[in-house]
């Protein structure tokens, strides 16, 4: 992992920033992971998918995309896989200084915690050196695995928003869920 920037590592995974070089694994493992990520997430499964949506994040000061990879054994088995994604959307600076956290695990991923360690990165990243103050989740109800990963790195529960997001061709429900700097 050592040929890679990665702005914060934890035991298990580092986060870095999306790069267009990663089109192949990151379409990969999202068609590997449709069943996992259906209705909640539509991630990219093509190449020029891949590029429009990473382009977005690379070139929009708005937002900030984190791949979470793996951390094994230098250039070993799992060394800088690809494990899920951890995106801020809709930065907003000033007296505000909030994000909206939009994200996605992979199947191969699923259940070892990978995530997790992710997300705290992220969070300590968005707290840290992007100055952020507050980060926002809003998850459609019956996600569970979603509403699990932001309950166990510390976001409380603020309210219900019907109609919130415009998902798989239907106006979705949503809980907010946050978590600001000092809750960390």
């Amino acid at each position: 992992m050592s040929d890679t920037r990665y702005p914060a590592e934890g035991s298990r995974t580092a986060i870095r920033p999306f790069t267009l070089g990663d089109a192949d694994e990151f379409t990969t493992r999202a068609r590997e992971s449709i069943a996992l990520h259906r209705p909640w997430l539509f991630p990219p499964t093509t190449p020029d998918a891949y590029a429009a949506y990473a382009g977005a994040l690379i070139d929009d000061p708005a937002r900030a995309g984190f791949l979470v990879c793996e951390r094994g054994p230098a250039g070993g088995p799992g060394d800088g896989a690809i494990a899920g994604f951890i995106n801020i959307n809709n930065i907003v600076a000033g007296a505000f200084r909030c994000g909206a956290l939009g994200y996605g695990g992979f199947a191969h991923a699923t259940g070892r915690g990978l995530m997790s360690e992710g997300l705290g990165l992220v969070l300590d990243h968005a707290f840290g050196p992007l100055g952020l103050h507050r980060l926002e989740a809003n998850i459609q109800p019956d996600n569970e695995g979603s509403i699990a990963l932001v309950r166990r790195a510390g976001f409380r529960l603020e309210g219900y928003s019907p109609d919130f997001l415009h998902i798989d061709g239907a106006w979705r429900d949503h809980e907010r869920w946050a978590i600001t700097a000092e809750m960390r």
